[in-house]
C-alpha cells in the first residue's frame, strides 16, 4: 500500500484535500469516488522523485488531441471502442502513445469503464477530460462527446497556437535587439578604447558608462548569466507562496493592454470549457468547479470560488458572476440572457467565440504598438552607443588641435 495526496470536490461543489492509502492511483481514484468525491488531483506522497517517475512520459497535447479526434472518428464510424483502440494502437509510431492505448484497451476488455481506464493512465489524461468522457458513458452518447472533446482540443490548441505565432516577430526582434548591443559593447568598443587610451584623453561620462559595459559583459559575462539564473529561480520560488502568487496576479490584471487580453483569453477558456461541460450533461455546480481548473490567472479563480458558493444556495450564475466581476461586462450580460432563456450552455459557447475573437484582436493590437517600441528603442540603444564614441573622438582630436 502506498500514500497518495488527492485534492477533490464533493457532489455539492465543495472542494476537500487529503491523503489515503491504496495501491495504486486507480484504486485511490475508485474510494474517492465510493466516497462521492469527484478526483480532481492525485499524486504520490512521495516526493519529487515520485512525480518525476509519473510525469517523465507525459504524453503532449497535441498526442491526446489528435487520439480523441481520431478515437471519434472511428467510434462515429461505427466501430466498437476495443476495435478503435486497437486501429489507434497499431496505427501508431510513437512508444508512449502506443503503450497508453494498449494499457487503455486491455482494463476496457477487462469490463473497466472507458473513463475508468483512463483515470488509470498516472495522469496523462486531464481530470475535465476523463469528468466529461464519463458524463457521455452515463447518458450513452460517447461518440458525440469525444467529437466535443476533439473540437474542445482543438479550439484551445488553436488559440493558444495564434498567440505563440503571433509573438515569435516580437521575439526574434527582441533577440537580434539585444545580440546586437551586446556585439557592439564587446567586440566593436573595445577597438576605440585602445585608440583613447593612446591620445590620453579624459573620456567624457557617457563613454566611460559605454565602455564600462563593455569591459563588464566582457570579462564578468558568467556572473551575468548566473545573476539571471538567480533571480529566475528566486521568482519561481516566491509565485510558489499562493499569497505572493494571488498578489502578482491582481498586478497583472491592472496593467494597461496586458491586463484587459489576459481578461479576454481566460473568459474564452473558461466560458468555452463550462459550455462544453453542461453540454455533456453535467450539473451547473460540478461544470464551474472543474471549469474553474483552467483558470491560470488567481484573482478570477477566487472570484468563481465565491460564485460557487453563492450558487450552492440556489442564487443562479449570473448574479454571483456579476457580483464579483469574474467577467467582462459584455460576458455578463449574454450569460445572464442564456440563463434566462433555459440555454446557458449555447449562449457560453457564443461568448467563448466572441472573446476567441477579442483575444486575437488585443494582440495584434499590441503588437502593433510593441514592434515599432522595439524598434526604436534598438535604435536609441545603438545610436547612443555610436554618439558616446564619436562624443570621446572629437575630444580626443580638439586636444591634439
Amino acid at each position: 500500500m502506498a500514500h497518495f495526496l488527492y485534492k477533490a470536490v464533493k457532489l455539492d461543489g465543495e472542494e476537500v484535500e487529503g491523503e489515503q492509502e491504496a495501491v495504486d492511483e486507480s484504486a485511490l481514484i475508485q474510494q474517492l469516488q465510493r466516497q462521492g468525491l469527484i478526483p480532481l488531483h492525485t499524486r504520490p506522497a512521495g516526493g519529487l522523485r515520485a512525480r518525476f517517475r509519473r510525469q517523465r512520459r507525459r504524453l503532449s497535447a497535441t498526442d491526446v488531441e489528435v487520439i480523441t479526434r481520431q478515437l471519434a472518428t472511428l467510434v462515429e464510424s461505427g466501430l466498437t471502442l476495443d476495435r478503435s483502440l486497437q486501429v489507434l494502437s497499431d496505427l501508431s509510431v510513437d512508444e508512449t502513445v502506443t503503450r497508453v492505448l494498449a494499457d487503455v484497451q486491455e482494463r476496457v476488455r477487462g469490463g473497466a469503464s472507458f473513463s475508468a481506464a483512463l483515470e488509470a493512465q498516472d495522469g496523462q489524461f486531464e481530470t475535465l477530460y476523463i469528468n466529461m468522457v464519463r458524463a457521455g458513458e452515463a447518458g450513452g452518447a460517447l461518440n458525440e462527446v469525444l467529437g466535443r472533446l476533439a473540437d474542445y482540443l482543438e479550439r484551445s490548441a488553436e488559440l493558444r497556437g495564434s498567440i505563440k505565432s503571433a509573438l515569435i516577430y516580437p521575439s526574434i526582434l527582441l533577440v537580434v535587439a539585444g545580440l546586437s548591443v551586446v556585439l557592439l559593447l564587446v567586440f566593436v568598443v573595445p577597438q576605440f578604447t585602445t585608440l583613447f587610451d593612446d591620445m590620453g584623453a579624459a573620456l567624457p561620462w557617457s563613454t566611460r558608462i559605454v565602455v564600462g559595459a563593455g569591459d563588464f559583459l566582457r570579462d564578468f559575462w558568467w556572473g551575468l548569466l548566473v545573476l539571471i539564473a538567480a533571480i529566475a529561480v528566486l521568482i519561481e520560488r516566491w509565485l510558489q507562496d499562493e499569497d505572493h502568487r494571488r498578489w502578482f496576479d491582481r498586478q497583472l490584471m491592472r496593467l494597461p493592454l496586458f491586463g484587459d487580453l489576459i481578461w479576454k483569453m481566460e473568459t474564452a477558456r473558461f466560458c468555452h470549457t463550462l459550455s462544453t461541460l453542461l453540454n455533456n450533461g453535467l450539473p451547473l455546480l460540478s461544470g464551474l468547479n472543474l471549469a474553474r481548473q483552467v483558470i491560470g490567472n488567481r484573482t478570477l479563480s477566487d472570484g468563481l470560488i465565491a460564485v460557487s458558493e453563492e450558487l450552492k444556495h440556489g442564487r443562479g450564475i449570473a448574479g454571483p458572476l456579476t457580483n464579483h466581476r469574474v467577467l467582462p461586462q459584455l460576458a455578463l450580460q449574454m450569460i445572464r440572457v442564456g440563463e434566462e432563456s433555459g440555454a446557458l450552455d449555447a449562449m457560453l459557447a457564443k461568448v467563448a467565440d466572441i472573446f476567441d475573437r477579442e483575444t486575437r484582436s488585443s494582440v495584434q493590437r499590441m503588437l502593433t504598438l510593441l514592434e515599432p517600441a522595439l524598434i526604436i528603442g534598438l535604435g536609441v540603444m545603438v545610436a547612443g552607443i555610436i554618439i558616446s564614441i564619436l562624443m570621446a573622438i572629437l575630444g580626443a582630436n580638439e586636444l591634439v588641435l
